[in-house]
């Protein structure tokens, strides 16, 4: 590799990762299926539309089914926030996208995973970009 071509290489890198941008915690815990956190722990339906607030958050809209694959452990007086993505043939763009969202726009239809783990979290799983 010529140094030039390098030189831009390293360029073009540092600035693919400068878009990420650090967001606050939404909780110190979260319970998962397995310590990656990759297993579906349950199949929820929306109950009502969401709009996302920022870029750790999802777009849901009413009746869409939605993959749940970690549950935020709450802090005192704060919200409870799953993690997950939508599935609906109406919203493809969406699909695969794994965010945060309200509990309470979300009924819990079937379980796949009874036994989970509390894990702590970390600034990646409230990391933008």
């Amino acid at each position: 590799m010529s140094y030039p071509l390098g030189i831009l290489l390293c360029v073009g890198l540092l600035h693919q990762t400068s878009s990420i941008v650090r967001m606050d915690k939404l909780a110190d815990n979260k319970i998962c299926g397995d310590a990656e956190c990759s297993y579906v722990l349950s199949m929820a339906t929306a109950l009502d539309d969401f709009s996302a607030p920022d870029c750790r958050f999802i777009n849901i809209k009413k009746g869409q089914m939605v993959y749940v694959y970690s549950k935020l452990v709450p802090e005192e007086g704060a919200g409870v926030f799953w993690s997950g993505s939508v599935y609906s043939e109406r919203y493809v763009d969406q699909m695969g996208i794994v965010g945060y969202f309200p509990a309470t726009v979300v009924k819990e239809m079937q379980k796949f995973k009874e036994d989970t783990v509390k894990i702590p979290t970390t600034e990646m799983d409230f990391y933008c970009d």
